[in-house]
């Protein structure tokens, strides 16, 4: 007993020691703060992924800093990102509180939530239906349709080629026409016929009022939650007024979708869906509750949100860069001559057999990751990472941009240059992918990431094999070279360009019809 007791004491005064010495240990480095707002004025209300890439050239690949009360680390390389949100996820896989969106709003996707079991209950879903290699392969006959649709498009009416990868619902928010019309009916079973499809529209209002929502006050509430409880009719209350709105809108597309769906599985005639296999997985055992329903809707709605904005974000940067870069669209379409030949399009069984492809999908990730600084964690308890103190509850912000710009990874990393990627050894290509940062890290990956990436080759590799994408010309027929620009913002969109469009044979022209005749 006198042992134990021994032992005890002993490891409590170990234990007290090591906390002590935690506290004693610096913060990791980072720029001089003020006081209560911390080092908000040193942002632009712009592109803040490239002052942080500057902050990482002066203090290294982890930056310390305030944002008004809020601690936040931003990590500038792939090695300090993975040591820190895959090698100790339990400590990094929570997410900040996002008064604005979660609470006001009240649209709570997994892709917010905290790092709770409803959060790892969610996530096995994703996994069984989306991750698992049958279920992957059961969406390849959709993607095949919706892919041929789209080149159908592109070739009647290709002067609208935005029109066809993104619908604007906003300014700030486009919905994808292919992307929207695949993930709708990989989430609820749902065909999308046209442009002015109920569903979608739901989904665009309801996104764009969140959207809406944002403003420098609404930011505010997110480090001052006290905020929240301001009347509506106080000056500056204006997004509580906002936030009303955009919660009705996603009240809206929640529940109709899911209603729909609903009753058709009660006539039998719902369409297979993710929808639909968490209705009937759910429903095995036991009734499904009212906070079934809610983890329900959530779950199917981030799949069609996140997914289609992906898309839509890589597939622009795809044309953008081929535009810019016509030696690159020639050689990867070389390949697919070779390869695939004039007989047929492009299937995923040709994949492996399409390496430069892969190279120029790769770039296009790395010179436009979708979204440049991902989505915040939060630290769930105090750690200590090369001999300084990381506080509990400090906002972890991994600088995707950065990485991907990584000059010892990537040489002459503002150069769209595919080739880059070509001839390394297995280990090497493993580290260089940008597959590695673009998606997430650790516990927070995307878990369509695998689904998504299919969609974007596919769509990429009939795009080639089909189609002539070069410079448009002004009224004297001289090339109109577009800004390789992008929006600042949570998303990266390419800004609006012009390129022309058309197929590259009559032949081609046909054999996209004909296809599209068989699937009608």
């Amino acid at each position: 007993m006198a042992w134990a007791v021994l032992l005890f004491v002993v490891a409590h005064f170990a234990y007290a020691r090591y906390l002590n010495h935690k506290r004693t240990l610096p913060l990791p480095p980072g720029p001089s703060r003020l006081p209560l707002v911390g080092n908000v004025h040193q942002l632009p209300l712009q592109y803040q992924q490239r002052t942080f890439t500057e902050w990482g050239k002066q203090y290294g690949e982890i930056v310390f800093a305030k944002f008004f009360v809020r601690p936040a680390i931003i990590l500038n390389s792939l090695e300090v990102a993975q040591d820190l949100m895959e090698k100790r996820g339990s400590k990094y896989s929570d997410r900040p509180r996002f008064v604005l969106i979660n609470e006001l709003v009240r649209f709570k996707p997994m892709v917010f939530m905290s790092y709770t079991d409803e959060w790892r209950r969610q996530r096995k879903w994703y996994q069984t239906a989306i991750q698992a290699r049958n279920a992957i392969d059961s969406y390849l006959p959709l993607q095949r349709r919706e892919t041929n649709k789209f080149l159908l498009d592109l070739i009647q009416t290709p002067q609208a080629f935005e029109n066809h990868v993104k619908r604007h619902a906003q300014a700030f928010l486009p919905c994808c026409r292919f992307s929207a019309a695949m993930m709708m009916e990989i989430a609820y079973g749902h065909s999308v016929s046209s442009v002015d499809d109920e569903f979608v529209k739901f989904a665009d209002n309801a996104l764009t009022g969140a959207i809406e929502a944002d403003s420098l006050v609404a930011t505010l509430v997110d480090f001052f939650p006290f905020l929240r409880h301001i009347p509506t009719w106080m000056p500056g209350s204006g997004f509580k007024r906002r936030a009303f709105i955009a919660r009705q809108r996603v009240r809206e597309m929640l529940d109709t979708p899911y209603d729909k769906v609903r009753r058709e599985v009660a006539a039998g005639t719902a369409k297979p869906s993710f929808l639909t296999y968490l209705l009937d997985e759910l429903s095995k055992d036991n009734e499904i509750t009212p906070e079934d329903q809610e983890s329900i809707k959530y779950a199917v709605c981030l799949m069609y949100g996140a997914g289609s904005d992906t898309t839509i974000i890589t597939l622009l940067s795809f044309l953008l860069a081929m535009v810019l870069h016509p030696e690159v669209y020639r050689k990867a379409q070389a390949e697919i001559d070779r390869v695939v030949g004039s007989e047929r399009l492009p299937e995923l069984e040709d994949r492996p057999s399409l390496p430069y492809l892969e190279c120029v999908l790769k770039e296009v990730y790395r010179w436009n990751p979708p979204a440049p600084l991902g989505v915040p964690h939060n630290v769930t308890h105090g750690d200590v990472y090369r001999d300084h103190y990381i506080p509990k509850g400090t906002m972890v912000i991994g600088n995707i941009w950065a990485m991907t710009r990584d000059p010892s990874m990537y040489p002459d990393p503002d150069t769209f240059l595919p080739e880059r990627f070509e001839n390394l050894d297995s280990e090497t290509a493993e580290q260089c992918s940008p597959h590695r940062m673009v998606f997430g890290f650790g516990r927070r990956l995307c878990p369509g990431k695998q689904l998504g990436d299919y969609i974007i080759w596919l769509a990429a590799a009939n795009m080639i094999a089909t189609l002539d994408i070069c410079k448009a010309r002004n009224a004297s027929g001289e090339e109109i070279t577009p800004e390789a620009a992008f929006d600042s913002g949570a998303v990266s969109h390419p800004k609006h360009f012009e390129c022309d469009i058309h197929p590259r044979s009559q032949k081609v022209a046909d054999m996209v019809v004909q296809l599209n005749a068989h699937t009608t």
